[in-house]
């Protein structure tokens, strides 16, 4: 029973990726233009706010489903505890892109890319998604704020930029709450990730110099 019930547990998530992928373009375009295009008519952001919440619905959906397919729950809970993280914050979605490749390549018997190029690249697209998460989010909070200073889209993509760097320039900064909280999050996400290319680029440096010098 347990390895039919792990067996159905690989063969949902399986059929469930493009799904996911179809819900999570979904959810950020619903969002998007919720949030960048101004004067939408009443039924227009009712029905951007309605698809927002179905694809936020087929996320919950799917780890249910996943959830009830596990044979220890608890472990499943335990273990997979970014994707508990990333259902219930599904802006954080781009963090699992990282987690699911990973597991994926443990499936194959030989990776088509070397380990560091593949961090970096799921780590650099990773950045890059939730930065412009990271930027709406702070846009939605900041731009009717008083005394806030990320007043333009462009503004909140110029603090994320320099969160997710961890360079930190001041000139924007979020006031608001959640603004800040949003804020917090993408600096321990900006550190990991900057940290795994940074990481992974100079152990592939380190690697050529060695076949270099054994040659």
């Amino acid at each position: 029973m347990p390895v039919e019930t792990d067996a159905r547990l690989q063969e949902w998530e399986r059929r469930a990726q493009p799904y996911l992928l179809i819900a999570s373009m979904l959810f950020l375009t619903s969002y998007s233009i919720r949030v960048l295009v101004p004067g939408l008519s009443p039924g227009w952001y009712i029905f951007w706010e309605t698809l927002t919440i179905v694809s936020w619905g087929v996320f919950v959906a799917e780890y249910l489903a996943r959830l009830t397919f596990s044979r220890d729950r608890w472990h499943f809970v335990r273990t997979r505890w970014l994707d508990l993280i990333v259902t219930v914050l599904p802006l954080l979605r781009p963090l699992r892109m990282i987690d699911l490749h990973e597991r994926m390549q443990l499936r194959r018997a030989a990776p088509g890319l070397a380990l560091e190029a593949r961090v970096m690249a799921y780590s650099g697209v990773a950045a890059l998604l939730l930065g412009y998460a990271a930027g709406l989010a702070v846009y939605h909070d900041e731009r009717s704020a008083p005394d806030a200073n990320i007043r333009t889209f462009g503004d909140a993509v110029w603090w994320a930029a320099s969160t997710l760097t961890t360079t930190g320039y001041g000139d924007a900064t979020p006031v608001t709450p959640r603004g800040r909280v949003i804020a917090v999050g993408l600096m321990f996400v900006g550190v990991a990730l900057v940290g795994a290319v940074v990481g992974s680029f100079s152990a592939y440096l380190m690697r050529r110099f060695r076949q270099e010098g054994e040659r």
